[in-house]
């Protein structure tokens, strides 16, 4: 078992920019698969980005390419998200998740075993 704690978020102006973090409890973290997920006020979940064990591979979703940016520190057992030219549509609670699997499923909330409480990004226009 492992627990997650976000933080770092709040109320920002489009253009602007937010750094997430997400505090893991445990002493595996280092092979943990992390990943950053967001839902809006009556949508679904979407996948935001994740990153392997030892940073060796990053995706992100079409939609924050090129602005958002995820890292981690395996020795402070931290995940970041830094946001970049956010947009309102980027308005969403943010969550991030962990997962020891490999399942071939990183872009998906189902490929994920641990998650954590959310942190709320709000973009004003």
């Amino acid at each position: 078992q492992v627990q997650l704690v976000e933080s770092g978020g709040g109320l920002v102006q489009a253009g602007g920019s937010l750094t997430l973090t997400c505090a893991a409890s445990g002493r595996s973290f280092s092979v943990y698969t992390m990943g950053w997920f967001r839902q809006a006020p009556g949508k679904e979940r979407e996948f935001v980005a994740y990153i392997t064990p030892s940073a060796g591979t990053t995706a992100y979703a079409d939609s924050v390419q090129g602005r958002f940016t995820i890292s981690r520190d395996n020795a402070k057992n931290t995940m970041y998200l830094q946001m970049k030219s956010l947009k309102p549509e980027d308005t969403a609670s943010y969550s991030c998740a962990a997962t020891p699997f490999n399942r071939g499923k990183y872009r998906s909330s189902l490929g994920y075993d641990y998650w954590g409480q959310g942190t709320q990004v709000t973009v004003s226009s």
